[in-house]
């Protein structure tokens, strides 16, 4: 048996979780003053998953960079291979909100977004 000790990030109350691990298979979970505390736990010790937020470049715009974020969550270990993906990704004015910027990014079944949009800047 093995215990790791997390702060929940689920809700301002911050619980101490306590989760017992047995051959890298979860067990249980304590400290939790909720459910949400557990389920969090549960995903966090046996498939971790992140949000990604970063920037692409854009041509044609005010701006050099472009604002972007996952529409989902992403597994923890490919968020890494996702940025470098996304460092040669350049797209062009004008761009909206919530398009799509890369479709499925390295078949993971997520977009990448705009979260924000940006006019075409006219010379």
């Amino acid at each position: 048996m093995e215990t790791k000790v997390m702060n929940c990030i689920m809700c301002p109350m911050g619980c101490e979780l306590t989760v017992t691990m047995e051959h890298g298979k979860f067990v249980s979970v304590t400290g939790n003053t909720c459910p949400r505390g557990a389920k969090y736990a549960e995903q966090e010790v046996t498939d971790p998953k992140r949000m990604l937020t970063t920037t692409v470049r854009i041509q044609g715009a005010l701006l050099p960079l472009l604002p972007v974020v996952s529409a989902d969550v992403l597994p923890k270990g490919k968020v890494a291979d996702c940025i470098r993906f996304l460092r040669q990704v350049e797209v062009e004015a004008p761009v909206q909100a919530g398009q799509v910027v890369v479709p499925d990014i390295l078949g993971l079944g997520v977009d990448i977004v705009a979260s924000r949009a940006m006019e075409k800047v006219v010379p």
